[in-house]
C-alpha cells in the first residue's frame, strides 16, 4: 500500500514504465499531474524509454489534477477512476483518450 504520491510516482509508476514500456509507448505524449499536497509531476511518454520527474513541464497533452489523498487511493485500488472523475475528484484537461490510457499505468 502506498502512503503518499511521491511513493506512487517513484515506486509504482516508475516500475510500470520501466518493466512495461509498451504501456508508456501507447500513451506516447507528455502528461502532467497536479497533485494537491504532493506537487507537480511530469510523465514524458513521448520518449523511449519514458521519463518521470518531479515538476511541471510545458506542452502537456493531458493534465490530471487530484488531491494527494485521492491519488493514493486510486493507486492503491480503493478509488475507481471513473467514479473519481464523475465525482469531481479527478479532473482532466486535454486529450480524454490519452487520459483513459493512463489507467494502464496508474491502476
Amino acid at each position: 500500500m502506498y502512503e503518499n504520491s511521491k511513493q506512487v510516482f517513484e515506486e509504482k509508476i516508475q516500475t510500470k514504465i520501466t518493466q512495461e514500456p509498451a504501456k508508456a509507448k501507447a500513451i506516447g505524449a507528455l502528461v502532467v499531474f497536479h497533485i494537491t499536497g504532493g506537487g507537480d509531476w511530469t510523465l514524458d511518454c513521448s520518449k523511449e524509454p519514458a521519463e518521470l520527474k518531479a515538476g511541471n513541464t510545458e506542452g502537456a497533452k493531458v493534465e490530471v489534477t487530484m488531491s494527494e489523498e485521492d491519488f493514493v487511493k486510486l493507486a492503491n485500488g480503493s478509488l475507481n477512476p471513473q467514479m473519481a472523475f464523475l465525482g469531481g475528484k479527478l479532473k482532466v484537461k486535454g486529450d480524454m483518450g490519452l487520459a483513459i490510457k493512463l489507467g494502464q499505468i496508474l491502476t
